[in-house]
């Protein structure tokens, strides 16, 4: 049965999430919803990480779900954040990773999902830890509220893998997606048409979720 968690960001800001025990010993994800989504967003594809081996833990970024107490007891509310605010939840994605980092498992089979904003943040966070050996990364943007795409990926490393996909009539994460092959030439790319955004492609395209359950699995092996 998933089980709720909460850990604190080095800011102090208390953030949930579920967790999904799979296999002990196997690979772990790190699932990043979009605005204005929270953590249930990612149930079903949760649901098929958990059945591939892969324990999996799915978090409200600051500002949505439950993450809603900043350390000096304001309520955020993402609809009220700047840019900095919105760059400052690498934070959470940073504590989620030393959560389970801290629960045993191990950084190098760690794997980092993430949809629009949630997909930079993803990126941000593989390109800062080389350890990390996967992210996939469902419409990002070149610069969704400050989080940037392009400087990232250009530090991942050459035995890092990047998936990324993105629906044309989505024009900003479909020309992103391009850019970021340009940069990274070996990553995985996926096009669609009318699938919509983030994870509403799953809705459209069940095929994608099959497919990025298996190169997971693959790239954490």
């Amino acid at each position: 049965m998933p089980q709720k968690v909460e850990f604190t960001t080095r800011d102090g800001v208390r953030i949930a999430g579920i967790l999904y025990h799979g296999h002990p010993g196997g690979p772990a994800a790190l699932l990043l919803h979009m605005m204005p989504a929270a953590k249930e967003s990612w149930d079903e594809f949760a649901g098929l990480l958990l059945g591939a081996g892969f324990t999996v833990l799915a978090i409200d970024l600051r500002g949505h779900g439950e993450s809603r107490r900043a350390a000096d007891g304001r309520r955020l509310d993402y609809e009220l954040f700047d840019d900095r605010d919105h760059m400052d939840k690498i934070h959470d994605v940073e504590a989620a990773a030393d959560w389970l980092r801290e629960e045993g498992f191990a950084a190098d089979r760690l794997a980092v999902v993430g949809a629009s904003i949630g997909a930079n943040l993803a990126i941000a966070y593989a390109a800062a830890h080389p350890e990390v050996p996967a992210a996939a990364a469902l419409s990002p943007g070149l610069d969704y509220r400050g989080v940037t795409t392009p400087d990232k990926v250009s530090r991942l490393a050459a035995d890092q893998s990047l998936f990324l996909a993105a629906s044309s009539e989505d024009e900003l994460s479909f020309r992103t997606d391009r850019e970021l092959v340009r940069l990274k030439p070996d990553a995985v790319v996926r096009e669609y048409v009318n699938a919509g955004h983030g994870t509403g492609m799953f809705a459209a395209r069940p095929d994608l979720m099959a497919e990025l359950v298996g190169w997971l699995s693959e790239k954490t092996a």
